[in-house]
């Protein structure tokens, strides 16, 4: 099942910019790349809110190689544990953002 991300910011141009580089980051760890698509943003109350859909390629080697960190989250299901991670991942790199599975 491929994972979409509804994610939030309360700025939109400098955490795009910081999602952009830890994704391309990503996509270099794991050998995939053009791994991602980006919905256009909306905006509510003082947030942006965009989705972020992971490719296949991308996502089973995020599972793959960090399967080790994602399998300690405290989630029943993989998609929830999967989302988990990349919000942690995206704050260790400097973004302010939230995360949540797009339904």
């Amino acid at each position: 099942m491929n994972v979409v991300l509804e994610v939030g910011t309360k700025n939109y141009v400098d955490d795009l910019l910081s999602i952009k580089k830890a994704l391309s980051h990503m996509e270099s760890l794991v050998g995939s790349y053009n791994g991602y698509a980006l919905s256009e943003p909306s905006s509510k109350f003082g947030w942006t809110f965009f989705k972020l859909s992971f490719k296949p390629n991308l996502q089973n080697g995020i599972e793959k190689k960090f399967s080790d960190m994602i399998v300690k989250y405290e989630w029943n299901d993989q998609p929830q544990k999967f989302a988990k991670f990349m919000t942690d991942y995206f704050i260790s790199r400097g973004c302010d953002v939230k995360i949540k599975i797009s339904d």
